[in-house]
């Protein structure tokens, strides 16, 4: 098996204007406009390379429960993009963390999916 890349990241959401309104405003991430309008009533956005599809899995009959694995969102200052978040009011878990290899600051969008501010400065 050869993967290509990675097509998308599935992110669950039990109020969909509400994260449309988190992902693209506060997080300010680019919506897809080629986005077809589903069952779900979802909305899909970019984080660089990467497509985010957020939906409302109750909507189709699936249980909802928030992803407890962060998704890292590389940034190119982890500093200056939680002080820019958190004056729009998002609140970080803890202090941002320095593992002597990047640094790293958790938070969770209004749906308790846990997200990560995250950048490598060694290698």
């Amino acid at each position: 098996m050869e993967v290509e890349r990675v097509d998308f990241l599935s992110i669950v959401s039990q109020d969909i204007e509400r994260s449309r309104r988190f992902y693209l405003e506060m997080l300010g991430l680019p919506f897809d406009r080629d986005f077809p309008e589903s069952a779900s009533g979802g909305f899909e956005c970019w984080a660089g390379q990467v497509c985010l599809s957020v939906w409302e899995p109750e909507k189709i009959g699936v249980p909802f429960a928030p992803n407890p694995n962060d998704i890292a969102l590389r940034v190119a200052d982890v500093h200056e993009t939680r002080n820019e978040l958190e004056a729009k009011g998002v609140e970080f878990a803890g202090e941002t963390h320095d593992t002597g290899v990047c640094h790293m600051a958790f938070f969770h969008d209004p749906d308790g999916n846990a997200l990560m501010l995250h950048r490598r400065y060694a290698s």
